[in-house]
């Protein structure tokens, strides 16, 4: 998906400025991130010449822009998938993603993606990265996501997040008993042995994370938690890094534990829950039309709903055993 390379003349206010900044400035329709790629794929143009993002201008130069998809939008087709939409006007698509639903194609997951089941709901989404998705969610984490379906939007939502924002509220059931809530600021970076895990690193990316207990229970918790930042499965990080690890996350948890005595029907539950008990419940943000400050919640799933019922009558039975006991 390409179109005919826009071209501009630039005057005098560039002189001095990077590439980059004066690219955003010509082109707000796009986000920076997506400039800086087209640039460093060859597809920006000065006088002829392929630079660098932060190749100084002069101001009387000639840019051409050449607006196309990467490769794997390119590749990446309409599929009849449903989706259950929360929420949608003619600039955002508010959707509750399942579990085992990948939100955008990569490696090992070339369809049955959230991007493909958008292009079938909507078309004209062809025409934005990634079909408007600005943020994701792990395969199996549930919960809401908000879609751009136009390039202001895109580009709003997309600053939005950038700026923190965009507020993103979760629920989890994580291993041990909690005292309270905290934050957690340690920075986050690829794993240094394992590829596909992130950790804790001194080298990474700004993380920060509030949590909030909800309930407690015999050996598990119930917590609410808020992202500041967005990194590569960065609740999942933080909460194994205080040794508080999501039940069921089958990269950070380990071993699952379980409460002594329990009853069987407890014991079965977290035995086959597969999937890291999380789950994005609240989304907030100011419309990218009207401006307006507007809330979505996602009751939680059922499987994570069972989870606490059974947690909860647990803990009850326990409480009645050492009274009577």
């Amino acid at each position: 998906m390409s179109e005919p390379p826009i071209i501009k003349h630039l005057t005098e206010e560039s002189a001095g400025k990077r590439l980059d900044v004066v690219l955003a400035n010509i082109f707000p329709e796009y986000s920076r991130s997506r400039l800086k790629l087209w640039i460093e794929q060859g597809q920006v143009l000065v006088n002829g010449e392929v630079v660098k993002p932060k190749h100084k201008m002069s101001g009387d130069e000639q840019l051409q822009l050449s607006v196309q998809s990467i490769e794997s939008e390119e590749n990446c087709v309409a599929e009849d998938i449903p989706l259950d939409i929360v929420y949608q006007d003619e600039s955002i698509i508010v959707i509750n993603k399942p579990a085992d639903f990948v939100v955008h194609p990569a490696a090992g997951h070339y369809s049955g993606t959230m991007q493909n089941a958008l292009l079938h709901h909507d078309a004209a989404l062809a025409e934005i990265p990634r079909a408007g998705i600005v943020h994701r969610l792990d395969k199996d984490t549930t919960g809401l996501m908000v879609v751009a379906r136009n390039l202001r939007a895109h580009k709003y939502l997309v600053d939005q997040i950038q700026k923190h924002d965009v507020i993103r509220e979760y629920q989890a059931v994580v291993y041990g008993v909690m005292t309270g809530g905290g934050m957690v600021d340690q920075p986050i970076g690829r794993h240094p042995r394992d590829r596909i895990k992130m950790a804790v690193r001194e080298n990474g990316r700004e993380a920060i994370t509030h949590y909030r207990l909800l309930q407690r229970f015999r050996e598990h918790s119930h917590i609410k938690v808020q992202l500041e930042t967005g990194r590569t499965h960065q609740i999942r990080v933080h909460m194994s890094h205080l040794h508080h690890p999501i039940v069921g996350d089958p990269v950070y948890a380990g071993r699952h534990r379980v409460p002594a005595g329990a009853q069987q029907e407890l014991l079965d539950c977290l035995h086959v829950f597969k999937r890291q008990a999380l789950h994005a419940w609240r989304l907030s943000f100011a419309h990218p039309v009207t401006g307006e400050d507007v809330t979505f919640e996602a009751a939680l799933p059922d499987d994570m709903q069972q989870l606490i019922k059974l947690l909860q009558a647990d803990l009850l039975l326990h409480e009645a055993s050492n009274k009577n006991g």
